[in-house]
């Protein structure tokens, strides 16, 4: 039940809680964690780089250093949130056997 559970909202909760730690991030810190394999080998430029900062600077309401960080910030954050928005509706259309099975 409980894998169940964690398959079923995975993604959903992925997405959510990533809005909130970019959210709840200091965009104008110049130093960070980074997951990038190209900045790990020391590679200095990466087309990715800067997306969160981008988002984050975005949620902070900073429109214009939210597109110096990435100029594909604005649209990755309207995807993520559309994104979000289809896998609730996904979840709430959803029928429910739960109750039927146990019966």
């Amino acid at each position: 039940m409980i894998r169940a559970f964690f398959l079923k909202y995975f993604e959903l909760t992925f997405w959510i809680a990533a809005l909130i730690a970019l959210g709840a991030s200091h965009p104008s810190q110049a130093t960070h964690f980074t997951l990038c394999p190209l900045k790990l080998m020391g590679i200095t430029w990466c087309p990715g780089c800067g997306m969160g900062h981008a988002i984050a600077f975005l949620l902070h309401g900073d429109l214009r250093n939210s597109f110096h960080a990435h100029w594909l910030g604005v649209p990755a954050f309207i995807i993520i949130l559309y994104r979000i928005y289809d896998l609730i509706r996904q979840r709430v259309s959803e029928p429910s056997y739960t109750l039927s099975k146990q019966l």
